[in-house]
């Protein structure tokens, strides 16, 4: 594993990555959520089935998590750091998959297009604010890339509906947080990536 910095117009990211035992098969890059970091359990979850299915990973925490902030930064600044990051981390000819878990999720579904991505994972999308249905972010999901959405029943940011390109994968019993039953969020994740030619079947997580 690999950590270091890039900077961005917002401040330093954080970057950690981890490499597969072989050449990976693509690059997945997933960001954190609001008040949280990149080791939520959902992301390590996913991260080690990915890597152990020939994934490179890269978690990137957001320059005001780096500075100690909880309160996340503006929605523009998040995905300008974002953004920036992506491009840094990218390697031409291989597959492209971004995304996160919840707000992580909202910034990889923006900027997928502008990027060039290949497709889109996202954990624990928030539709709309608790109590709020009314606020729907249906508009932020890519719907001209794979997109696969997985989130818990029980979710109280709600969940999205599958149309088009977005596929939708409910977790029964499991709130905002996706820790009930980590090893089947993960295996759902791994076998979309497997499906489409983007991780290896057959290896260690997959």
């Amino acid at each position: 594993m690999q950590s270091f910095e890039i900077t961005t117009p917002r401040g330093p990211a954080g970057v950690r990555v981890t490499e597969p035992a072989g050449r990976p098969v693509s690059l997945l890059v997933l960001g954190h959520g609001a008040g949280g970091g990149v080791d939520a359990p959902d992301l390590q979850a996913v991260q080690d089935a990915a890597v152990g299915a020939g994934v490179r990973v890269a978690l990137v925490t957001q320059p005001y998590r780096m500075a100690g902030r909880r309160a996340p930064a503006p929605a523009g600044h998040l995905d300008e750091a974002w953004t920036v990051v992506v491009e840094r981390l990218r390697e031409t000819g291989l597959p492209l998959i971004v995304g996160g878990r919840s707000s992580g999720a909202r910034v990889a579904c923006r900027t997928a297009t502008a990027l060039s991505a290949t497709a889109v994972l996202a954990l624990a999308f928030p539709m709309h604010p608790p109590g709020k249905p009314d606020r729907s972010r249906t508009g932020e999901l890519p719907g001209s890339l794979p997109t696969l959405v997985i989130n818990g029943d029980r979710d109280p940011f709600g969940v999205p509906v599958a149309t088009g390109n977005v596929e939708v994968a409910v977790r029964a019993g499991a709130v905002h947080d996706l820790r009930k039953d980590l090893a089947g969020t993960a295996s759902i994740a791994i076998g979309w990536l497997v499906r489409n030619g983007w991780a290896q079947a057959g290896m260690r997580g997959a």
